[in-house]
Formats: C-alpha cells, structure tokens, sequence
C-alpha cells in the first residue's frame, strides 16, 4: 500500500509495432483496492474491523466511566483526568469513522464512494489521529517541565490553548487539504488521496509522525533518568522536601503513561511510513500498524484503569501533602494531576 504513484507502461508486441502507455493514474481511484490481488482484502479489513470495535467500545466505556465516577466539575478534575476523556474523545471518533470507511470498502469491494464522502472520512479520520498526536506531544513536553524546571504549563481557563492547539492545527491542514482536492481513497481506506495528496501524506504524515515520535522518545527517557536521579537522591532528603519531590515524581509517572501508549500505538506508522518511502512495506509491519493504531481506545482504557487504582490507594495523601511543601509551586503542580 504505497502513498505514491505507480506508473505502468504497457508496451504492445503486434504487427504495427506500435507502442500503448496507460494513462498515468489522476487519483486514488485509478489504483487497485489493495488486497484483491492478493487475497489479502479480507483479512485486512475484518482485522482493522475486529480491533476498531473493541477500541469503540473502550472509549465509550472510559468516558462513560469517566464523568459517572467523580462529582467534580469536569475543567475541575486533575490534567490526568481530562487527558484520559480527550483522548477516548479522540480515539472514538476516529473509531467510528474509520469502521464506516471499512466497512464501506468490504462491502462494495470498491472505494468510498461518492468522493465527498471519502473526504468527511478522511477528515475525521485525519483531525483525530493528528489531535492525538498533538496532545500527546505537548503532555509529554509537560512532564519534562515539571521534572527539570518545577515549572508546569498554562492550558488557559477551560484548556482553550490546548484544545485549539491540538484541535485547530489539524483542522486547519485538513480542511486546506480538502479544499485543495487532496483527500480521498489510498487503496485501503480514506485519507490523504494516493495520487493527489501524496505530497502531504509525506511532508506532513510521514514526518510529522517520525518526528512526534523522536521527540516524545527523547523527552520520556530524559524525564525517566531525572526520576530516577532523584529517586537515589532522596535518600539525603527528609520531610516535606523529599515529599514534594515525590509528589511531582507522581504527577510526571501519571502523565508519562499517555505517552507510553501513545508510542505503542504510533511506533509503528512512523516504521510503516519510512519503509513506504523506501519500498516495498512488509506485510508484518502492515498488520501491526492495522492493529495497534486502531487499539487505541483499549490501551487508552488501561491508562483510566492504572489512574484511578493509584487514587484509590492514595485518594487524599499526595494533594494533601503538597500543600504543606516548602513551595507554593511545588505544591499547585502536584495537586493539578
């Protein structure tokens, strides 16, 4: 399933001696779907089916859970606690797009069609995926903050600056997208258009992938060695100061675990992208990236889970304690995860 084009020429041996060349392909709907020739069509898509499902059912879970567990106003709750609904938020409706993308494709054996309905799909599809991407990318650059400069980031009253970040900017590069006719089929599902929107699906999928996933590599292992520093350290500190260490320690595991899944669930379309550019993508890397991009509902459900075991064995302690560290700043950083 590769994002560029693929340029056939056929040469016709007959008595004229007179040569034919096929047209080049003016969209993703001059190419093949993927799978029919290789009686791979099947497997792809009830796989993708089968994993989308679950992770539905995950998201509508978390959020349901979500709000049903806790009195508090949402824009209340921890930053933890508003990551774990923006992401099932996102992971959602992505889900729910993307079946439909499926299950269009299986049934017809054919691509979306018409092609404005392919380009909603690969609208949702696309804000959502790169939404994720986003938050994920700023929650980890907040835990390196909080970690090295005992500083934690402003989202704005009721996240603004977050959610138009995260939101907007992928709004924006989708809509120009399909403004500009580049959206539309691939070959397996809708997104970025095989032939016409192959420029973005490099400059600005591919890349922007591999990058997100660099930096929150770099930022996750530089915020563990410091934990780990000041984990040995902490044996030379007593009272409150070691307690507000340990409390914003706590924070930083919380918010890491967004970036933990994220990478288990992205990883793999940074690895898929750079071996399309290379050539021919090996279809076990092909299946891990059907498989975990579209769980991401459940592994986003096992960071809810992990969070509320850790309030439950310490429902009050850690926000209590912080208030009473040797810095106001110390203490606000811990009491908001």
């Amino acid at each position: 399933m590769s994002s560029t084009a693929m340029f056939l020429t056929t040469f016709d041996v007959s008595d004229t001696n007179q040569t034919t060349t096929t047209p080049a392909p003016r969209d993703g709907y001059d190419l093949p779907i993927y799978g029919l020739d290789n009686n791979r069509f099947i497997s792809l898509h009830l796989t993708a089916l089968s994993c989308i499902s679950i992770s539905l059912a995950f998201s509508v879970i978390v959020i349901t859970f979500s709000f049903r567990s806790s009195n508090r106003r949402f824009f209340g709750r921890t930053k933890s606690e508003r990551f774990v609904v923006y992401m099932a938020l996102c992971d959602g409706l992505f889900n729910l797009a993307h079946s439909l993308d499926h299950l269009h494709i299986l049934i017809t054996k054919d691509h979306v069609r018409p092609r404005g309905l392919c380009v909603f799909y690969a609208f949702v599809i696309g804000e959502f995926i790169s939404a994720q991407m986003f938050m994920v990318n700023i929650v980890s650059i907040n835990a390196f903050s909080m970690i090295y400069m005992k500083k934690d980031m402003s989202f704005g009253k009721y996240d603004w600056r977050l959610l138009s970040f995260t939101f907007g900017t992928p709004f924006i590069v989708y809509l120009a997208a399909a403004i500009l006719g580049k959206l539309g089929p691939t070959g397996a599902f809708c997104h970025f258009d095989a032939i016409k929107g192959a420029d973005l699906w490099v400059y600005y999928l591919t890349i922007l992938t591999f990058v997100v996933v660099v930096v929150n590599v770099i930022l996750y292992i530089a915020t563990w060695i410091k934990i780990y520093k000041d984990t040995k350290a902490l044996a030379n500190v007593l009272g409150h100061e070691a307690q507000a260490i340990k409390s914003i320690h706590n924070s930083a595991r919380n918010i890491s675990l967004f970036v933990s899944v994220f990478l288990i669930q992205w990883f793999s379309l940074a690895v898929y992208s750079i071996t399309a550019l290379l050539g021919r993508v090996p279809e076990v890397i092909l299946y891990m990236v059907i498989s975990l991009n579209n769980l991401g509902g459940v592994l986003n459900g096992l960071v809810f889970i992990i969070l509320k075991r850790r309030r439950r064995k310490k429902p009050q302690k850690a926000d209590s304690m912080a208030t009473i560290t040797i810095s106001q700043s110390v203490s606000t950083i811990s009491s908001k995860f």
